[in-house]
C-alpha cells in the first residue's frame, strides 16, 4: 500500500512537491492557508493549527513534509504534528542548516532538507560546463548525473551495455532503449548482451575530479602590482597629501635656518619644524628671539600644518580602518583567470562556493551587504570577497570578468540577476553565464530570449529530492526523466526486507531496481560480483528505481517474484573477490 503523505505549505516549492507526488501516484493531501483553484485533495486552513493538521488526516498519515519558507512557521508546525501522531515521519524544509542537524540528531522520524543545499550541485555544475540533470552523493562526494542520448555519432554507438557496467568512475543509473519491443530493464540488457543502438538514452553518473592548484610568489607578487590600478584615485590622493606634507615640513626647516643664520642645525630645525606642524611642539626659543616675521611664519606654519596633518590623517585612517584595506587586499586575491565569479552570497550562493571551493577550484565572490551572515564563512575559507553592486561594470572587471571561466548571478531577486548577467554579457560575450531564476516557467523564457547558458530555478532542482524523501529511505540523490521521478537511495536489509535472501541480479530484474553497490559487514561489492552476490541482514544496498515502483520495499517477498511474466533465471552465488 502507497503511503499517505500530507505536505503542508503550497507555496512555490510546496505546490511544486506536491504535484510531482500526486504525478507519481501517491495519495497526498495539501495543506495550504489560501484556496489552490482545482486541487480538491487541499485542506484550507492555519497549517500550524491542530483542526486543520486533523482534517488532513494527520493521525493517519505516515509522512509529512513542511514545505514553507519560514524556519519558525515550520518549527511551529513539527511541533503540533508531533504532539498530534508521534510516530509521525517528517521531512522539514529549513534555511537554517545547522538548525536541521541538531534536529535530525535530536528528533526521530525527522529529515531537515535545504532547498539552497539541494540546487547549489547542479548550478555548479552547469558553471563547469556540464548540463547535469541531476546529482548523487556516493563515497562522500557529490556525482553529476547525465542524460546520454545515442545518436549515429555518439562514441558509445554500438557498444555492449556490459562494456560499461564495471567502469567504477561512473554509475550506471536508468536505460530507455528506442524500440519498446526490448526491454527498459537495465540488468536485463546487460545479461540479454544489448548493444547500445541510435535512439537509446542512458542515464549515468560521473565521479567528480578535485583539482588543486597553487600560485608561486610571483605570480602572488604580480597580482599585488595588477592590483594597485584598481585603486589609483585613492592612493593618489593619499600619495598628494603626503607630498604636500613633505613640502611643508622642508618649507618651514629651511625658513627657520636661513632665519637664524645658520644658527641653528638642520637636525634641530627640522625637529622644530615637524613639532610646529604637527602640534607636538618643539623648542620654542628658537621662536621666542626670533624676528618678528618669524613668528608670523611660524603662527602661519601652525595652522596650515593642522589643516595638512588633518587631511592626511584622515585619508589614511580611512584607507587602514575603512574598507578600502580590506578591498585592496581582496582584490589582490582575485584568481587571474578560468575562476568562478559568484554574484550574491545568500543560501544557494553559499553553497556553491563551497562545492566549488571543495573541489579545487578559484572563486570571488561579489557582494553587496558589508553585514551579510555569510561574510565571515566565506572569509574564513579564504575565498576573496569584493562589496560592491555586482551589476556594475567597475565592479565586475575588478572581478576579473573578462578571464574568468563562469559566472553565476545567484542573488534572491529575479530582476537583479538579470540585469548582473546582461551587464556580464556586455562585458564579456563569450563568458559562460548561470542565471538563477525562481519561477520555472519564467526561467524557461528568460533562457531562449536572452541566449544564457543556463537558467535555472532552484524550486525546480530541489522538489524531486523533497519528492523522494517524503517516499521513504536514505536519499542520495533524484532526477527526472520525461515525466517520471526515480530516486537513489540506500536500503538496509533487514529479516523481513522482501529482498532478503535473493540475488541482486534477481531482484533489479524483477523490480527494475539498478543496483548501484553493496556494503555488507566487511567489504564493498560492485560490478558483476554485485549482480551475482545474494542480499543477506544487515547488508545495504545502494540502488536506484523509478519512485512510482518504491512501494517494493515494502511488499512481501512473494509478489516480487511474480513481477515478472518470465522470471530471471536463478544467479549462481558467488563470493565476491572485488572490493573497495
Amino acid at each position: 500500500m502507497k503511503p499517505q503523505i500530507i505536505v503542508c505549505g503550497l507555496g512555490r516549492t510546496g505546490y511544486h512537491i506536491f504535484s510531482l507526488l500526486k504525478q507519481q501516484g501517491v495519495a497526498v493531501v495539501g495543506v495550504s492557508d489560501r484556496p489552490v483553484p482545482n486541487e480538491p485533495s487541499v485542506v484550507v486552513g492555519q497549517i500550524q493549527q491542530a483542526d486543520t493538521l486533523l482534517a488532513a488526516g494527520i493521525m493517519a498519515a505516515q509522512t509529512l513534509l513542511i514545505a514553507t519558507n519560514n524556519d519558525a512557521l515550520n518549527l511551529s508546525i513539527l511541533m503540533q504534528a508531533r504532539l498530534l501522531n508521534p510516530q509521525i515521519r517528517i521531512i522539514n524544509r529549513l534555511f537554517n542548516e545547522s538548525l536541521g542537524d541538531r534536529l535530525d540528531h535530536t528528533l526521530v522520524e525527522h529529515v531537515a532538507m535545504s532547498v539552497s543545499a539541494l540546487a547549489a550541485p547542479t548550478f555548479v555544475f552547469a558553471a563547469l560546463g556540464n548540463q547535469a540533470i541531476g546529482h548523487l552523493r556516493l563515497f562522500d562526494q557529490t556525482w553529476p548525473i547525465f542524460e546520454e542520448y545515442i545518436d549515429a555519432g555518439h562514441r558509445w554507438r554500438g557498444q555492449k551495455l556490459s562494456d560499461l557496467w564495471d567502469d567504477r568512475s561512473r554509475m550506471l543509473i536508468h536505460y530507455l532503449p528506442r524500440s519498446d519491443d526490448l526491454t527498459e530493464d537495465l540488468v536485463a540488457g546487460l545479461m540479454a548482451g544489448q548493444h547500445l543502438q541510435v535512439g537509446d538514452r542512458l542515464i549515468i553518473g560521473t565521479r567528480p575530479n578535485i583539482r588543486t592548484q597553487r600560485q608561486s610568489g610571483l605570480q602572488r607578487l604580480w597580482k599585488v602590482g595588477s592590483s594597485l590600478k584598481q585603486f589609483q584615485p585613492h592612493i593618489k590622493s593619499s600619495v598628494t597629501a603626503l607630498i604636500v606634507l613633505l613640502i611643508t615640513i622642508l618649507s618651514a626647516t629651511f625658513t627657520y635656518i636661513s632665519f637664524t643664520l645658520g644658527k641653528l642645525s638642520v637636525i634641530d630645525a627640522l625637529y622644530f619644524s615637524v613639532g610646529i606642524i604637527t602640534g607636538a611642539g618643539g623648542n620654542e626659543e628658537v621662536v621666542a628671539r626670533a624676528p618678528e616675521m618669524v613668528k608670523v611664519f611660524t603662527a602661519v606654519m601652525m595652522l596650515a600644518g593642522a589643516a595638512i596633518v588633518g587631511i592626511c590623517y584622515a585619508i589614511l585612517n580611512d584607507f587602514v580602518l575603512g574598507s578600502h584595506l580590506r578591498n585592496f587586499w581582496e582584490v589582490v586575491r582575485v584568481p587571474r583567470r578560468d575562476h568562478y565569479i559568484i554574484c550574491g552570497l545568500g543560501g544557494v550562493g553559499v553553497q556553491i562556493v563551497r562545492q566549488l571551493h571543495t573541489t579545487g577550484h578559484e572563486v570571488v565572490v561579489i557582494e553587496q551587504d558589508p553585514n551579510n551572515r555569510f561574510l565571515s564563512t566565506v572569509q574564513s575559507w579564504r575565498v576573496p570577497v569584493i562589496q560592491g553592486p555586482a551589476n556594475q561594470a567597475v565592479t565586475l572587471k575588478t572581478a576579473n570578468l573578462d578571464q574568468a571561466a563562469a559566472l553565476l548571478a545567484v542573488t534572491s531577486n529575479d530582476i537583479a540577476n538579470l540585469e548582473i548577467a546582461l551587464t556580464s554579457k556586455g562585458l564579456a560575450p563569450k563568458l559562460p553565464t548561470i542565471v538563477r531564476i525562481q519561477d520555472p516557467q519564467h526561467a524557461s523564457m528568460v533562457k531562449q530570449v536572452f541566449a544564457f547558458e543556463s537558467v535555472l530555478s532552484p524550486t525546480e532542482l530541489a522538489a524531486p529530492a523533497f519528492a523522494a524523501a517524503a517516499l521513504g529511505g536514505r536519499i542520495l540523490g533524484s532526477g527526472m526523466t520525461g515525466n517520471h521521478l526515480w530516486i537513489a537511495l540506500a536500503t538496509l536489509i533487514t529479516p523481513a526486507h522482501p529482498f532478503c535472501g535473493r540475488s541482486v541480479r534477481e531482484v533489479a530484474i524483477a523490480v527494475d531496481v539498478v543496483p548501484l553497490y553493496l556494503e555488507t559487514s566487511h567489504q564493498t561489492v560492485h560490478g558483476w560480483a554485485l549482480l551475482d552476490t545474494y542480499l543477506d541482514v544487515g547488508d545495504i544496498l545502494y540502488l536506484t528505481m523509478p519512485a512510482i515502483r518504491l512501494e517494493h520495499l515494502w511488499r512481501n517477498r512473494s509478489s516480487i517474484s511474480q513481477e515478472k511474466v518470465s522470471p530471471p533465471e536463478p544467479a549462481t552465488h558467488k563470493q565476491p573477490d572485488a572490493a573497495k
